[in-house]
């Protein structure tokens, strides 16, 4: 795995006990730690309306990433596009790039609102979705300057932010024909994710963003002493999950120890059981044999990992480890500013 790079997504999840502004001021104290370990890239997350997660301004929050570290590269995993107006993107991301030129990446997602009171107060619906392959030729014409308004976006006219595409649904049919880089989620289905992985490499256009194919797998991995410990950093994620699959909101993260001591309802602990599968996850030895696996079945030049638990400590502890088992101290600290 010497020559795949391992990133970060942190989403700013709440904790129980601490509010969004905790949440925000731990992500950025993530990154500095992330940068010392020497992990490529930390992207951050949007969110609307969402009571378990803080992070719904990512490139406000992205420029206060990329303004507490000097190295590592700082993006969006993504800015869901059909939320906004394609000029007004290109002009945040063209900031953020003048600001910090050279580690800026342009995680982009085609979901809206994931509730009808969310969407409405986004102004929009469901089948914004639908144009993203439009709005994504639209963003990227500004940074070309190729808009037929005779608008130009200042000051992102002439950078060059690279463009990622979060494969959700079609989203790998137009990273392909866009010729982009391409981040795919789906450790849980690794057939669903083999197929969209083969599709996008068939199908993919050289562009001047990138003229290879470039896939970044991403997922949750958690790394700890023992099997059980790697086991307990999932606990408080798929309780949230199984909850607000059963009481309809997703609340903030609570101690593993809280959820190991609940009563659950059968649907309850259907819902939670499964979240609690289909991870990476065990010692440095297990995950160094699972993480060799998912880049040798899916040709993956880089893996994103998306980990949330409550305990702060516990996941730092397991992105150190992460970082031994990929090498990256001794790797990858140079080649933190090379794109894509």
């Amino acid at each position: 795995m010497e020559a795949t790079r391992f990133s970060v997504l942190d989403r700013s999840r709440t904790r129980e006990g601490h509010d969004g502004a905790q949440a925000l001021r731990d992500t950025v104290a993530l990154a500095r730690e992330l940068e010392t370990l020497g992990y490529h890239r930390v992207w951050v997350s949007e969110h609307h309306g969402v009571p378990g997660i803080a992070g719904s301004a990512p490139t406000v929050l992205a420029a206060a990433v990329a303004a507490a570290t000097r190295r590592i590269r700082v993006g969006t995993g993504g800015v869901m596009l059909p939320n906004h107006r394609p000029l007004v993107a290109a002009e945040q991301f063209g900031v953020l790039e003048s600001l910090f030129p050279g580690r800026i990446d342009m995680g982009l997602g085609r979901s809206v609102g994931f509730t009808d009171g969310v969407r409405r107060a986004l102004g929009r619906d469901k089948e914004d979705a639908e144009d993203f392959a439009a709005q994504l030729d639209e963003l990227l014409g500004w940074f070309r300057g190729t808009s037929p308004t005779g608008v130009h976006a200042r000051p992102a006219e002439g950078l060059r932010v690279p463009p990622f595409v979060l494969a959700l649904g079609e989203g790998a049919d137009v990273a392909a024909r866009a010729g982009l880089p391409m981040v795919i989620g789906d450790l849980r289905n690794r057939d669903r994710m083999r197929r969209g992985v083969d599709r996008y490499r068939e199908t993919f256009r050289p562009s001047p963003w990138a003229r290879e194919p470039y896939v970044v797998v991403s997922g949750t991995v958690a790394v700890a002493a023992t099997e059980e410990a790697a086991r307990r950093v999932l606990v408080p994620e798929a309780w949230s999950m199984a909850y607000s699959r059963t009481h309809g909101t997703f609340p903030p993260l609570p101690p593993a120890e809280r959820v190991e001591a609940l009563v659950m309802s059968a649907r309850e602990r259907e819902f939670y059981e499964s979240g609690l599968t289909g991870h990476i996850a065990g010692t440095e030895d297990q995950v160094a044999d699972a993480l060799r696996t998912l880049v040798e079945e899916t040709g993956a030049q880089e893996v994103l990992v998306t980990t949330s638990t409550y305990d702060r400590a516990a996941l730092l502890d397991s992105y150190r480890r992460l970082a031994r088992v990929a090498g990256l101290t001794a790797t990858h600290r140079g080649d933190l500013a090379r794109t894509p």
